[in-house]
């Protein structure tokens, strides 16, 4: 695994008592301590859609084993496709499987599709409308190994990219759904992907994955949270610490970041009387909260508040997962506090 020179040791920060953060649990998983988890399950939705799919093959950059698609390779070996460290080659060889009839499905981490592939995604891919699905793990805050790793800007870069779909799936069930639904749909995809043990939230609601669908898992009189990827599940518990403290909240799930739902959206933003806050694990410029706000202005909606919870615009600190979640506002308490203040206020 390529290790990132951000990674810092513990010390004191300019002689202050306050210490940096360490470099434990870097790659920790989402999932609480009681959560019930399912594992891989991108990599075994793949491989059970290939069994009766054969344009399926699978393709990485020298990061199977980080990206799940390792299920795919020991399933079907003579379908998966290891193109080395080189993730522009990787596009570009995409391209020409898809040319042939094939459906590729490829994988790296989300900071090397976006940073180092872009222009290969976009005039290989994208402007020929090729059935290329790019799957890509550590989106956001997911790794502590700093900015080599953090890709906190993917969906800013992506969403303006014509003729790509983007997808940031909440848990493992949602992940299993839009595989086969992914497979169906033509044309290029980019989804986020949570790897390794990834909790199962959603069954609870009753949830089922609709490509371009939003859909309220629970309603509110209070708040509305509108959210993507692993912050729904934060917003799910803040709602259910918030009902405890007399605070209302509905939260209303957006795995299709582009296209956007804005239907729903904007119906949900119209009932009166509600703070509208959007959650992300992405960098606040050009993400699902710029999305929304655009959505509602165009629209002409303006809810009573409007307010962002999602990364800074700055380059991220390496550290323990958990920490940083903290200290950066993803984490179920900070969601719930910045709530509880906006609503004061």
């Amino acid at each position: 695994m390529r290790r990132s020179k951000y990674i810092r040791p513990t010390h004191l920060e300019n002689g202050s008592d306050k210490p940096r953060l360490t470099t434990s649990a870097m790659i920790a998983s989402i999932a609480g301590p009681d959560q019930q988890t399912r594992p891989a399950p991108f990599g075994n939705a793949l491989a059970a859609l290939a069994r009766t799919d054969g344009r399926v093959v699978g393709m990485s950059a020298d990061l199977a084993k980080y990206t799940d698609l390792h299920v795919f390779r020991a399933a079907h070996p003579d379908r998966f496709y290891q193109m080395g460290m080189a993730e522009q080659l990787l596009m570009m060889s995409a391209a020409g499987m898809a040319r042939e009839g094939f459906q590729p499905w490829v994988t790296t981490y989300a900071v090397f599709a976006s940073r180092r592939a872009y222009d290969f995604i976009c005039l290989a891919i994208a402007e020929e409308m090729l059935d290329v699905k790019i799957v890509c793990a550590l989106p956001g805050l997911t790794t502590g190994y700093g900015p080599s790793h953090q890709a906190t800007e993917d969906l800013a870069m992506f969403r303006g990219m014509p003729n790509l779909t983007i997808l940031d799936p909440c848990d493992a069930s949602e992940i299993e759904q839009a595989v086969p639904a992914i497979a169906t749909h033509k044309g290029p995809v980019y989804m986020r992907l949570l790897r390794g043990n990834v909790p199962l939230v959603l069954e609870e609601y009753g949830y089922k994955f609709e490509l371009g669908k939003a859909k309220l898992l629970r309603d509110g009189t209070d708040t509305l949270i509108i959210s993507s990827g692993l912050m729904t599940m934060r917003a799910l518990d803040a709602a259910k610490q918030l009902q405890k403290d007399g605070v209302d909240a509905a939260v209303l799930h957006v795995p299709t970041i582009k296209p956007l739902d804005e239907a729903t959206i904007i119906a949900e933003c119209r009932k009166g009387g509600r703070l509208v806050v959007v959650a992300e694990n992405h960098t606040v410029i050009g993400g699902l909260g710029e999305a929304v706000a655009g959505t509602l202005m165009r629209a002409g909606v303006a809810p009573p508040a409007f307010r962002q919870i999602g990364l800074p615009d700055q380059f991220l600190e390496a550290g323990a997962l958990p920490t940083l979640h903290d200290q950066y506002g993803l984490s179920t308490l900070k969601v719930t506090e910045a709530v509880k203040t906006w609503l004061s206020t």
